[in-house]
């Protein structure tokens, strides 16, 4: 394989993973937006009261610790499993 062909492929490669690493934080994005209002809003205004921000920042903060704990584990099992 030529130098250039396989930079080539090695700069697809890249770009195919920073759309990968978009996607997924798009979707971890949309999954907190979801279930937060959901839970935090039961009834949605004009506005957000003290109590409803406050509900926010905490489902936020969560869902993001859990988001981090689910995906080190899933990389820690992927990496075990190739070797």
């Amino acid at each position: 394989m030529s130098t250039a062909l396989a930079a080539k492929k090695e700069e697809v490669k890249q770009q195919v993973k920073q759309e990968l690493a978009m996607a997924n934080a798009q979707e971890l994005i949309n999954s907190v937006n979801k279930q937060c209002f959901k839970l935090c809003i039961p009834n949605p205004g004009t506005s957000l009261s003290s109590s409803e921000q406050a509900s926010l920042s905490r489902c936020m903060d969560k869902y993001l610790a859990s988001w981090d704990v689910v995906s080190r584990a899933y990389v820690a099992r992927v990496n075990q499993e190739k070797h």
